[in-house]
């Protein structure tokens, strides 16, 4: 039943109070992107590329040394880069599939306080990298008086996509890791879309600007991320969230035989992440189009995710399987991995709506729960009651990505959403959750 009842004009409340969402204990902390749209200065050219928040354009750089400029301010950044190769986080995961690209594995980050176009000026080492496999990765650097930094390499640099600085100043915590199969590696890296997860969660929540890197493996299953923890902790341990989608590989062919391994595997995963203080988030395994693969993900597989984001108390993830299973047309010839037709948008879009309600809580973190949050029409408040004026002109009710969905709330499912009211030219919003 609705909490709501609407009278023309007037608004009143049915049923007294609204209950908030067990999600603060998930609150994340913002590290704002200062990096943004600047130019990136590679010797005696500029690009800005390297810098738009897209990973899709394929334009990369091989320049060995790759400077910005992004103020002072930051005390500590947190900095991002992505390389191409073949779109594998890493080339010797699996042996299930043959990876290939060269990773930005030996260099130094330096800064400096004077310099004018990347090149000249006082410079310091704040990082040396050694050594390092991965195609996606972050490093957190002191940046106090700093105004610059840049990246310099004596060795193969392979193809950079994107570098990314985070202010980590207040000590930020809206930092990701998508681990996953070929699906993520497509979906969520190769793939063209119209807005990463990221740049629709900023479109959102605009205080937040998440910081997101890319960990698909082709042909991976859950053995073989187990028997990788150590690296994917080495390498991507320094985040406060992983995003999971993997199964698929673990599920091929739709028998459960291999479904206690898989559980088991899934298991050691949430644990070693919760031990290194990272928040697991697990997305439901991608249904197939049976007509063209010839088998479906066994339904035990979805009760098993399910039951390990119950048991575990996790932020519940994406449900790719019935979003997909309802949009086969989203699926590739094969029938299993999103095609490039709008099979990855979508991926992005689940995952950004499976991830809102973590942003609507606000940063507890830092104090401010129940306090407004910018958004692009006005304030977020979360209230134990949500308790609407009487002299309200206009209401409305959202989805937590911002979708309109009437003034009626009675033919809703359970679950958050957003009360928009208009007072006195003045919009204020409220979440608010329906039982």
């Amino acid at each position: 039943m609705g909490c709501f009842s609407f009278r023309g004009a007037a608004v009143a409340l049915s049923c007294g109070a609204i209950a908030l969402a067990g999600t603060s204990a998930f609150a994340i902390t913002p590290n704002k992107l200062v990096s943004g749209g600047l130019k990136a200065y590679t010797g005696t050219t500029t690009t800005d590329y390297l810098t738009d928040g897209y990973l899709t354009n394929w334009k990369s750089s091989n320049a060995k040394e790759i400077a910005l400029n992004v103020g002072e301010g930051p005390k500590k950044l947190l900095i991002n880069w992505e390389s191409y190769g073949d779109c594998a986080w890493a080339t010797d995961f699996t042996s299930g599939c043959g990876h290939t690209g060269v990773a930005l594995s030996n260099f130094k980050i330096l800064t400096s306080a004077n310099s004018t176009n990347g090149t000249d000026g006082d410079w310091e080492v704040a990082a040396t990298i050694e050594n390092n496999p991965v195609m996606a990765r972050g490093v957190e650097i002191d940046f106090a008086g700093k105004s610059w930094f840049k990246f310099v390499s004596e060795g193969d640099v392979g193809k950079i996509l994107e570098i990314e600085a985070f202010d980590m100043s207040a000590g930020g915590t809206d930092t990701w890791f998508f681990m996953g199969t070929s699906i993520s590696q497509m979906g969520i890296k190769q793939q063209d879309t119209d807005s990463t997860t990221a740049q629709l969660i900023h479109a959102r929540f605009p205080e937040y600007t998440p910081a997101m890197l890319r960990g698909g493996i082709g042909c991976i299953n859950s053995t073989e991320v187990v028997e990788h923890l150590g690296e994917y902790l080495e390498y991507a341990g320094n985040v406060k969230f992983w995003a999971i989608e993997m199964g698929t590989n673990d599920a091929w062919g739709g028998g459960d035989w291999n479904l206690q391994t898989y559980v088991d595997n899934m298991q050691t995963i949430v644990d070693s992440a919760k031990a290194h203080g990272i928040t697991p988030v697990i997305a439901r395994i991608i249904a197939t189009d049976s007509s063209k693969a010839g088998w479906q993900i066994n339904p035990a597989y979805l009760d098993a995710v399910d039951k390990l984001v119950s048991d575990n108390g996790l932020p519940a993830g994406p449900d790719f399987y019935s979003y997909f299973r309802e949009h086969p047309e989203l699926l590739g010839s094969d029938g299993v991995h999103p095609n490039s037709n709008g099979g990855g948008q979508a991926m992005h879009h689940l995952w950004a709506e499976a991830l809102a309600p973590l942003y609507a809580v606000g940063d507890t973190a830092s104090g401010s729960s129940g306090d407004s949050i910018a958004t692009d029409s006005g304030a977020v408040r979360l209230e134990h009651a949500v308790r609407l004026r009487g002299d309200v002109v206009t209401v409305g009710v959202y989805d937590m990505m911002g979708h309109y969905l009437g003034i009626a709330t009675q033919s809703l499912p359970q679950g958050l959403y957003i009360v928009r009211q208009k007072v006195q030219n003045r919009v204020v919003n409220k979440v608010f959750l329906k039982k």
